[in-house]
């Protein structure tokens, strides 16, 4: 269990890992193909659909008791950052002469 984990509620510890784990089964039990017959049944499926909505909607309700705010969102591989790590060293000064006038003198 890790640092951040610790932190949080049993509970809520509780549901991470029950998301993850339907999350694993739907994952497995997923056609490689579109055309291929997924072997849950619709009322399955429906109900693993329900269990995420609840788990989502307690999540939140820990997370307000809590005063934490749920407004990340997934990141993937291919996204562009929105910052940019710049290195110090190709920071040039600017001569004292080009600073910007901020303040009247």
């Amino acid at each position: 269990m890790n640092q951040e984990t610790s932190k949080l509620s049993r509970e809520h510890q509780i549901l991470i890992v029950m998301r993850q784990v339907l999350a694993r089964i739907v994952r497995e039990t997923t056609p490689e193909h579109r055309g291929l017959r997924h072997p849950l049944s619709e009322g399955c499926i429906d109900d693993i659909k329900k269990c995420f909505q609840l788990i989502a909607a307690r999540e939140q309700e820990l997370a307000q008791e809590a005063g934490i705010e749920m407004n990340e969102r997934p990141v993937f591989r291919d996204q562009q950052r929105k910052a940019a790590v710049v290195p110090l060293g190709s920071v040039k000064r600017r001569p004292d002469d080009a600073e910007p006038k901020d303040h009247e003198e």
